[in-house]
């Protein structure tokens, strides 16, 4: 039977944390948020998530000790059944058994999945992938992230790492760290390829935005200079997204997926133009015609697909 107490989600990026207590009918009655900070090492990061998990219980007027399960689901390769995070690269972790060091320190069983796996489970479940058996999650942020479901359920794979279509690559040929999706298509290489162009010399109206303080861009002001037509931020975005769309094209084409639900801190500052430039390029080059139909939206739920779908997983594995 599913649980009838609320359940904790931790949806853990690699800048910022999004915590969330759940109901069982997926609905958040208390959250809290918190920086990430991966530079202070596993233990810090880990002692901020108990801080906010204690944090969004009493803004729900609960205790750590009324829920049913923590949920937490962490960025790059992990193993679910064994609560393991394989790899991280934006947290700098490599087989670290987190499942197991946060039930110890929470007093409450802790499931751990992928970041996009929980936010994939959390639109299908409750947002814009619902009634689709077959779909695939994109989230553009710090990285890139995805989760695969098929036929109606999560799809793992035989090593319980599929979905990471950030580390596919997109540009073969380019110099080491420039080759994957990730490296070409996420918000941090947006961000990072408009401030190097524009220290090149390139004009932009970003330097205005953020006054001068080049450090201070954010997926805000490059949403701002888009909206503003600046040709260079124009010209970033444009490419990236184009490429991002190629690339998920590639898994339609092979999967015959019927959506995409893109999702991150990138696709929800820039918005529709986003959803809809991406769309555009998987319908150009996905095939054969008929998988030119598939349908690519934005996530309804935002910051908090991955917080209810960490709960909605953890629910659903401690039903068995």
């Amino acid at each position: 039977m599913p649980p009838s107490k609320p359940i904790i989600g931790v949806d853990l990026g690699g800048t910022n944390m999004q915590i969330g207590v759940v109901t069982p009918a997926g609905k958040v009655i208390g959250s809290a948020k918190r920086k990430t900070k991966a530079d202070e090492g596993r233990d810090a990061v880990l002692g901020r998530v108990a801080d906010g998990i204690n944090e969004a219980c009493e803004n729900a007027k609960l205790k750590i000790s009324d829920m049913a399960a923590v949920g937490l689901a962490a960025p790059g390769a992990v193993d679910p059944d064994d609560g393991i995070v394989l790899e991280a690269v934006n947290l700098g972790w490599r087989n670290e058994k987190i499942a197991e060091i946060m039930t110890k320190k929470l007093g409450v069983k802790t499931i751990l999945d992928n970041d996009v796996n929980a936010a994939a489970w959390g639109e299908w479940a409750h947002g814009s992938g619902k009634q689709s058996a077959n779909m695939l999650a994109v989230w553009v942020g710090t990285g890139i992230g995805g989760g695969l479901i098929l036929n109606g359920s999560l799809y793992y794979g035989h090593f319980e790492t599929a979905g990471e279509i950030g580390h596919m690559l997109a540009m073969p040929y380019n110099p080491p760290g420039e080759r994957s999706v990730e490296h070409n298509c996420s918000r941090t290489t947006v961000v990072n390829r408009i401030i190097k162009l524009i220290r090149a010399g390139r004009k932009s109206v970003v330097s205005d935005l953020c006054e001068g303080d080049l450090d201070k861009v954010k997926s805000k002001t490059v949403a701002k200079a888009y909206e503003m037509k600046d040709e260079l931020t124009v010209e970033v975005v444009d490419h990236a997204s184009e490429l991002l769309g190629i690339s998920i094209a590639g898994v339609v084409t092979l999967l015959s997926l019927e959506r995409v639900v893109l999702g991150g801190g990138l696709t929800e500052a820039l918005g529709s133009v986003w959803v809809e430039m991406v769309q555009k390029s998987v319908k150009q080059f996905a095939f054969p015609e008929r998988c030119k139909q598939v349908k690519v939206v934005g996530s309804v739920l935002e910051d908090n697909a991955g917080v209810i779908g960490a709960a909605m997983l953890a629910a659903k594995a401690i039903e068995k």
